[in-house]
């Protein structure tokens, strides 16, 4: 936490000198962003979403709600859409208190969230700066087609990067993102191995509200940097060592060793209360083992990393590869194994109101997994950064109340 923090300041300061350095900025999303592409022109990446989920953390997207509202923004649109447009509005300071520059290029990589595309509309209004829309097909049948890999690589080389090399007055240059590539690799492994260590008993690691602090720099600035690559090599050594003394992960109730209850969790969390709505589960000796929010930028638990070899297929690959990019068969697949794998008592489904890529289906996912697997789940819902759909109460309830179900299960006769 301490060294990705400093990461983040470092790549805050860095946003908020472009305008005088000369840095070009290219606003992206997390799912299927092109990180090394981008940093290969000597570009600066940001995230909307990051932006707004951070600014949520500090308590300041209810007053950027409320502004994007008043300018006729409804109230059912994504809250992450609702924060960055408020924030925009409000002289665009970002989380850590450094203005963020405009953006030079919006590169949206679209993948499996019609509102991102609705997003860039905006902020192209907002910017009024070029736009190259890199069009991911859905896995609707449940896999990635070699039509679809060579439709999505024909882009990258035929708009994606005439677009960067017109912005930065820079040639494409596929050694240097062979070497990023080949970081991101190495990184994704070392990640991997801190996602299996919950598969023993105590987990040393919470694999939803700890996997956010996990993923932060691989979904974001500094996959396929040095940077990043150190990062994940120190972080797989920490969980490792303490996976070596039994220890279980910090948590804000303390270090969770005495765990009494695995979970799965489906859902991205609430941001607003993240804390609280964390030691909810801490606090009941709730260990969570496995999620699907921290695949959101990769599911390289399932095989995928980049491929230094073949730079545009790999990346064409990593972009209809990303969770929100997966039918639903494949996200009950995905849920199902887990809980089978991870030996988890039972699974959580977070439903967030503004959503609808996570939660269209969850229902449907609700069943099929218990279904499948015998396991029973609970449906919980919030919202993102929207304050105003957070219910701690109602949510212990509903934990408590799951949690004793489980209990009572683990105490009936076998028969």
């Amino acid at each position: 936490m301490e060294i990705q923090k400093e990461m983040l300041a470092e790549h805050f300061r860095r946003l908020e000198d472009a305008p005088k350095s000369g840095e070009p900025v290219v606003y992206t999303f997390v799912p299927g962003n092109l990180n090394e592409l981008v940093r290969s022109f000597g570009a600066l990446p940001v995230f909307p979403e990051i932006n707004a989920l951070q600014s949520a953390m500090r308590g300041k997207s209810a007053a950027y709600i409320a502004s994007a509202e008043k300018a006729g923004h409804s109230e059912d649109v994504c809250s992450y859409v609702k924060c960055d447009i408020g924030m925009a509005r409000s002289g665009n300071v970002g989380p850590t208190g450094t203005r963020l520059p405009r953006p030079d290029l919006l590169l949206l990589s679209y993948t499996g969230c019609y509102t991102f595309m609705k997003w860039f509309e905006l902020l192209r209004e907002e910017y009024d700066c070029p736009v190259v829309f890199l069009q991911i097909p859905y896995q609707g049948d449940g896999s990635i087609t070699p039509g679809h890999r060579a439709y999505v690589a024909r882009q990258i080389r035929e708009t994606v990067i005439p677009a960067l090399e017109r912005l930065t007055g820079q040639s494409y240059d596929e050694g240097r993102l062979r070497e990023s590539l080949a970081r991101s690799a190495r990184a994704e492994e070392d990640l991997v191995a801190v996602f299996e260590s919950a598969l023993q008993r105590p987990s040393p690691i919470d694999a939803y509200f700890g996997a956010v602090y996990y993923v932060g720099p691989i979904f974001s600035a500094f996959r396929g940097t040095e940077q990043g690559a150190e990062y994940y090599r120190t972080l797989r050594e920490e969980v490792e060592e303490r996976a070596r003394q039994r220890l279980g992960p910090a948590t804000p109730s303390g270090v969770l060793t005495d765990q009494k209850y695995r979970l799965v969790v489906e859902g991205p969390p609430n941001w607003t209360h993240f804390r609280d709505f964390w030691k909810l589960f801490s606090d009941e000796g709730a260990v969570v083992v496995a999620s699907t929010y921290s695949k959101v930028g990769g599911t390289y638990e399932f095989g995928f990393r980049h491929d230094m070899e073949d730079p545009l297929g790999t990346l064409a690959d990593y972009c209809g590869g990303c969770y929100t990019n997966i039918d639903l068969p494949g996200r009950v697949r995905m849920l199902a194994d887990y809980v089978e794998r991870y030996a988890a008592d039972g699974f959580v489904i977070h439903s967030v109101k503004s959503c609808n890529s996570f939660s269209a289906g969850q229902l449907t996912i609700l069943r099929e997994v218990e279904k499948r697997t015998g396991v029973p789940g609970a449906f919980f819902e919030s919202d993102l950064v929207d304050p105003r759909y957070f219910s701690p109460a109602n949510l212990k309830n509903r934990l408590e109340s799951y949690l004793q179900m489980i209990e009572a299960r683990r105490r009936a006769p076998a028969r």
